[in-house]
């Protein structure tokens, strides 16, 4: 907390002298009934207000994102408001031509372990070539506006070295450690008299650390490849092998494919690890043919290798500029499934009016001789845009099973952008 503290401080002089000033501003209202049982119900209304604010002075920026969530009738638990601080760091582009450094609480994004850290990201590029690495702090709970008291043990460290020096190729090796520092706690347990008493549990933390190699080529309009290897460097073995492939086979006609085996992903010193499991095999291809300018129709299907078992599914869809119709059937070891799914959106007097509507339906088996569930969801909006700096959403949702009964739901936004400079 006091590292961000002094960030902010650090950066009031380019809060007061800022040339620009942007962001968004939006307030919900979310409102939705809960049965405590079969004959005795309570509504419920949450609202949740949330900012993204930038503030910017040539290469300089800090960027910030927080929402704010409370009841207005009734309470979920016994937290009746929280704040949450997604986004607080300083970013200056394009030092010396070369450098970005972001300080603070930022995203990353990383297909292991993405998310939040509070911390620093420095990046440099030349000429298609790339070096970047991070450090920093796990984010508390709820993104508390907090840094942690344990860095050693709580704690986000990589790097990528990525070059696109070739035209139309990309590779990449990247290295991440992230290390979780669980929360102690307390628990019964019997003394050597056999008498009850607390114990307090400490565990060991628990990590991930993998290197990455990545590779992808593409040619505009006719093909491209994405491969990604992901090594489990704790584990000493292959986690996940992914590949994507994409063929424009006529200006109407496209195939594509996808390809992955992987490994469960579990954390060091972590009491999943003794457990005995396999990997799993997935491979999909599909088309897709563009009718006319309005509509295009797909279809995919995807068999997933598990140990001892296998599944499959089919998906077929019709996308338009009006919306998409699709059916998608899963088979064997994952369940039966059947759905088929209805959505709309259009635009009306230069988007000021903008409704839309979704309708599915599902059936589903957890296995072949399981009994059949059924699923209904239906979601309607409105949104309004009378200027551009202001819009507002309404939505009902509908949903029912045998579980959440004639389940409805009704949403409330609005937003409003602004953009100022000084």
């Amino acid at each position: 907390m006091k590292k961000i503290f002094f960030l902010f401080l650090f950066s009031m002089p380019l809060l007061v002298s800022a040339q620009n000033l942007n962001g968004r501003f939006s307030s919900s209202f979310y409102t939705f009934e809960r049965f405590n049982s079969l004959s005795e119900s309570d509504t419920y209304i949450r609202t949740f207000q949330s900012l993204n604010l930038n503030f910017n002075y040539g290469k300089f920026s800090i960027k910030t994102r927080t929402s704010a969530e409370t009841n207005l009738w009734n309470a979920i638990d016994s937290s009746t408001s929280r704040l949450r601080f997604y986004n607080l760091y300083l970013e200056a582009r394009d030092l010396f031509d070369v450098a970005t450094l972001k300080l603070g609480r930022q995203p990353i994004y990383n297909s292991i372990t993405g998310g939040l850290f509070d911390g620093a990201n420095l990046k440099l590029r030349y000429n298609g070539f790339a070096l970047s690495g991070y450090y920093g702090g796990n984010v508390p709970a709820y993104q508390k506006l907090e840094f942690t008291n344990d860095i050693e043990n709580d704690y986000l460290l990589g790097g990528t070295f990525e070059v696109t020096a070739l035209e139309g190729f990309r590779f990449a090796v990247s290295y991440v450690d992230k290390n979780f520092k669980p929360l102690n706690y307390t628990a019964m347990r019997l003394s050597e008299n056999l008498d009850p008493v607390q114990i307090l549990i400490e565990q060991k933390s628990n990590q991930y650390k993998f290197l990455s190699g990545e590779a992808s080529y593409e040619m505009k309009g006719v093909f491209s490849i994405d491969t990604k290897y992901d090594y489990d460097l704790n584990f000493n073995e292959t986690s996940k092998i992914e590949a994507t492939g994409r063929v424009q086979i006529t200006d109407e006609l496209g195939a594509n494919a996808y390809f992955n085996l992987r490994e469960p992903m579990i954390r060091y010193n972590s009491i999943f690890a003794v457990f005995n499991y396999g990997n799993s095999q997935e491979i999909e291809g599909g088309l897709d043919y563009k009718i006319n300018e309005f509509f295009t129709v797909t279809g995919k299907f995807g068999q997933v290798e598990y140990e001892d078992e296998n599944s499959q599914r089919v998906s077929v869809g019709l996308n338009s500029n009006y919306g998409s119709v699709s059916y998608r059937k899963t088979m064997g070891y994952a369940g039966e499934l059947d759905n088929i799914s209805v959505y709309t959106a259009h635009s009306f007097l230069e988007g000021t009016l903008t409704p839309s509507l979704g309708v599915a339906f599902t059936t589903y088996k957890l296995s072949k001789d399981s009994e059949k569930n059924n699923i209904t969801s239906i979601l309607a909006g409105l949104n309004v845009r009378p200027w551009n700096k202001l819009s507002f959403d309404l939505q009902g949702q509908f949903f029912n099973n045998k579980i959440y009964t004639n389940d409805f739901r009704v949403l409330v936004k609005i937003n409003y952008w602004f953009n100022t400079n000084f």
